[in-house]
C-alpha cells in the first residue's frame, strides 16, 4: 500500500490518474497534456505501474494505459476499515 500512497502524493500522477479515468491514452496523448519531456511522464507512468494503479496493454506500435480500479476499491476498503466501517455488512 506504501507504493500507491507515494504514487498519489504528485500532483502530475494525479491528474494523468484522472485522465484515465475519462479514456484510456497512449503515453503520447498523456505528455500532450503537461509542459514536461516525455521521459518525465514515462517516468510518472512507471510509477504507477508500479504501485498498480494503471496497467498497459501494446496494440500495434502503441501501448495504451488505463486506470486499475481494483486498487482503488482496495484502498477505499482499507480507509473504511480504518475509519471504523465495515463495508461488508
Amino acid at each position: 500500500m506504501n507504493k500507491v500512497f507515494k504514487a498519489l502524493s504528485n500532483k502530475t500522477r494525479r491528474k494523468i490518474l484522472d485522465m484515465l479515468r475519462e479514456r484510456d491514452m497512449t503515453a503520447g496523448e498523456i505528455a500532450e497534456n503537461f509542459k514536461m519531456k516525455k521521459p518525465s511522464i514515462s517516468h510518472h507512468l512507471n510509477i504507477l505501474k508500479n504501485a498498480d494503479l494503471v496497467s498497459e496493454e501494446k496494440r500495434g506500435q502503441y501501448v495504451i494505459y488505463s486506470i486499475n480500479t481494483t486498487v482503488f476499491q482496495d484502498v477505499i476498503s482499507w480507509f473504511m476499515k480504518f475509519k471504523g466501517v465495515d463495508g461488508d455488512d
